[in-house]
């Protein structure tokens, strides 16, 4: 009704005032929600091509059509590529880190936002990295799939969130090396009975937060693709560039 819209006006300018839009990186009062200060954005790096034809690991310049990484071309990806909407850093490892363990939930819609502007074109299907049940049950949500969800809302792209178990608790990654992180993912996921049908010749958009050392982009990608899936494209908030850095 007209007069219940024309009281709730004046209630949501006074929840405006007391609690402001905020920079998703540092806390700084800005202009809107999702927007980041002057500060943070410039810190941030947006990634995009050039880039690896197989990962789409960012180029320097252009080398030229389907020109790879020396990675790929010695070891080609079980994936379609990568995306990232921004390397790996401070900032960005805030934001990863506020949504993951602080419960500051809004951030996955900051990440999507960021994060549109790489979705592929044909995507058929988002289907969220999954947790174990037991850190689901501890944390209370998965922030990947808080992700997609605000992909797919964007995108009108369905999501799939049982499509894809993980049916094996794994330890932190963090610290292990390259063939140590690819054992201790090992048999950690599993596809749900009815993958097939869903999975059949589509492009399925892998979502998580955060890339490393692609263990578990490589895991989840095997299994989609001997489910069926014609592409398995890998889209995240952010990409460790230098493999010192972060955690898978």
């Amino acid at each position: 009704m007209a007069w219940t819209a024309h009281l709730a006006r004046p209630l949501a300018q006074i929840a405006d005032l007391a609690l402001p839009p905020r920079c998703p990186g540092c806390g700084a009062i800005t202009p809107a929600d999702h927007r980041f200060c002057t500060h943070c954005w410039t810190s941030l790096r947006f990634l995009g091509p050039p880039w690896c034809a197989a990962c789409h690991l960012p180029f320097d310049f252009e080398r030229g059509e389907g020109a790879r990484c020396a990675a790929c071309i010695a070891d080609p990806p079980p994936h379609d590529g990568i995306r990232a909407a921004v390397a790996y850093g401070e900032v960005a490892r805030g934001v990863a880190l506020k949504l993951k363990y602080s419960g500051r939930l809004a951030c996955a819609a900051t990440m999507a936002r960021a994060m549109a502007r790489l979705m592929p074109a044909e995507a058929d299907l988002l289907v969220p990295v999954p947790l174990h049940r037991w850190r689901l049950w501890s944390r209370g949500y998965n922030q990947a799939g808080l992700i997609a969800a605000a992909l797919g809302r964007a995108h009108s792209v369905p999501m799939a969130p049982g499509l894809l178990r993980r049916v094996k608790a794994t330890p932190v990654l963090r610290g292990l090396g390259a063939r140590a992180r690819a054992k201790a993912v090992a048999g950690a996921f599993a596809l749900a009975p009815d993958a097939r049908a869903a999975l059949a010749g589509r492009t399925v958009v892998l979502v998580d937060d955060v890339h490393t050392s692609g263990a578990t982009a490589n895991a989840c990608a095997k299994l989609l693709k001997r489910g069926g899936a014609g592409k398995v494209i890998l889209l995240c908030w952010a990409r460790v560039l230098d493999r010192e850095e972060g955690a898978d």
